[in-house]
């Protein structure tokens, strides 16, 4: 099994934003709902429109874990949704395929290993990438580490930072920094 990264500069994520843009707003909103509310690419794919139109908050049962979650959707996350949603019905699902199918994640998988490529990313990615380039960014921003913990519901601060991948970084400067 081979661990993916999260995105660590927000360049890269940028441009990796872009590019999906350009190439479909479904993708498009699909990438930025991963990498802007952290969660598994199950839980995404699974949401309905009516899940998200018009909503300030999101409240799933994650499948994974079977445990309630309830998270605020930032100001980007509306904008992108209030046009994506427009004639659409609130029972169909907010990501489809072209032929009408529910998106899966193997679909998104291939969409987002693709897109970072082609923004120039030689990162390991997959759809966890998402929600590991989330908890980056955000133990970045705030150095929460059990706040993040429980966005995630790890069991550990380390196993959270192992996951984002603070651990490697810390390891990775260290060596860097080390001379005899």
């Amino acid at each position: 099994m081979t661990t993916v990264e999260p995105i660590r500069n927000k360049k890269d994520v940028e441009r990796v934003e872009r590019y999906l843009e350009k190439q479909s707003a479904r993708d498009h909103l699909l990438f930025v709902f991963g990498t802007n509310c952290g969660l598994r690419i199950s839980d995404i794919v699974a949401l309905n429109v009516g899940d998200v139109r018009n909503k300030n908050y999101v409240q799933i049962v994650e499948r994974k874990t079977g445990k309630f979650k309830k998270f605020p959707l930032n100001d980007k996350l509306k904008n992108l949704i209030t046009d994506f949603v427009k004639g659409k019905k609130d029972k169909e699902p907010l990501f489809k395929s072209l032929w009408g199918k529910r998106y899966n994640r193997i679909t998104a998988y291939y969409m987002i290993r693709d897109a970072c490529k082609n923004a120039g990313l030689e990162e390991k990615i997959g759809t966890h990438s998402m929600r590991k380039t989330f908890g980056y960014h955000h133990y970045q921003k705030f150095k929460d580490v059990v706040l993040l913990q429980k966005i995630f519901n790890h069991s550990s601060p380390q196993i959270t930072l192992r996951y984002i991948g603070i651990e490697q970084d810390q390891i990775d400067y260290s060596y860097n920094n080390f001379v005899l």
